[in-house]
């Protein structure tokens, strides 16, 4: 008797996608920006188990050249960490930043909300008004309120831009001590005492900050 074969559009085909996985991989691939998951669970049919769907869905995507990755509270698919030096040649360089901004941006987002006469107390020198503005201008630090203080200075923090460029979820992400020391940022000599803060970028006003108000001359770039 002759062996039964398999018919040939069985032989090496896929398991069939679910159907909730199609729609959110579409809904990422065609996004140009990370997707909160409010916009997600409108798409996916009522009652879906979001979390459940994007833990499948990460899985999928693990060992593959895209992978899905959470930013700033949302959702993208991007290359692979290990992949990006293989595309690098076919972008547009980043935007070189000096090295006043490069550690004025650092202060900002390890210390927010800080002031401006506080940026130059941890750096130590004195910073131009076009070093935060630069950074302004280019999404990753904002305005946030003005200080309970005598002269009431701006206080700033970072954007969710600004996690979204750098692939973070949280501020919170960034790299501790350990982490810095491990990575060759700092010395293993560091004074008693030393300490990286812990950052933190909750959106609401401190205690001793004032919000800004309508026609603050801040908020008018033509003003200055």
């Amino acid at each position: 008797m002759t062996a039964l074969r398999k018919p040939l559009s069985i032989v090496g085909a896929e398991p069939e996608t679910d159907e909730n996985q199609r729609i959110l991989e579409a809904i990422l691939f065609a996004a140009t920006e990370p997707v909160d998951e409010k916009l997600l669970t409108a798409r996916l049919p009522e009652g879906v188990d979001l979390q459940e769907e994007l833990k499948k869905l990460g899985d999928h995507y693990a060992a593959r050249g895209v992978n899905l990755v959470r930013v700033a509270g949302k959702w993208a698919l991007r290359t692979a960490s290990d992949l990006g030096h293989r595309i690098a040649k076919d972008t547009p360089p980043p935007k070189k930043l000096s090295r006043a901004a490069i550690e004025t941006l650092a202060i900002v987002a390890y210390h927010q909300p800080v002031t401006r006469a506080e940026i130059e107390e941890i750096r130590g020198v004195t910073i131009s008004k076009g070093t935060l503005d630069a950074l302004i201008e280019m999404g990753w630090v904002r305005l946030r309120g003005r200080r309970k203080v005598p002269g009431r200075p701006v206080t700033y923090g970072t954007t969710e831009q600004f996690l979204v460029h750098f692939g973070l979820d949280q501020v919170g992400d960034l790299p501790g001590l350990e982490e810095l020391k491990g990575a060759g940022f700092l010395d293993d000599r560091l004074p008693a005492g030393f300490a990286v803060p812990i950052p933190n970028d909750v959106s609401t006003l401190r205690d001793d900050e004032d919000p800004l108000e309508e026609g603050d001359p801040e908020l008018d770039p033509d003003s200055k």
